[in-house]
């Protein structure tokens, strides 16, 4: 069953010789049970860069699939110390970004819970450094 939930959002993208560079939303979304797994889906908004976008975590025992539709389309896939190359498409072109995740932890309940994912980023094979979330969902 979807029900809608409160979203809290703590990004921080950390690159080398730089201050990581931390987002942090608050929005609704929706919070559902698929099978084995659980799909959080929510609207990005300017304070992220990203309006216009549509963004689905999809939470399995053994991954999660991050998905981006709208004027900007991807799909990353974190399996624990597995990089997986993916496209990431803009308005202004394509880049192949490889991802690895460092850290995967899912507490998710239908009364909503957690989601921490770290991990590494390459874009056209060069380091671009760590990415952290956090999500905390709670039913509205």
């Amino acid at each position: 069953m979807k029900q809608k939930v409160l979203l809290s959002i703590r990004g921080v993208q950390s690159y080398a010789d730089q201050e990581p560079d931390v987002i942090e939303l608050v929005t609704e979304g929706t919070l559902e049970k698929l099978g084995n797994g659980w799909e959080i889906l929510y609207e990005e908004t300017k304070l992220t860069g990203m309006e216009g976008v549509t963004t689905s975590f999809l939470i399995e025992p053994d991954k999660i699939v991050l998905t981006r539709t709208g004027s900007l389309k991807s799909q990353m896939i974190f399996t624990l110390d597995k990089p997986h190359d993916s496209l990431y498409q803009m308005d202004f072109g394509a880049l192949m970004i490889t991802v690895c995740a460092t850290k995967i932890h899912t507490d998710l309940s239908e009364r909503g819970g957690t989601v921490d994912l770290d991990y590494r980023i390459e874009i056209e094979q060069n380091s671009a450094g760590m990415i952290e979330y956090h999500l905390d969902m709670r039913p509205l």
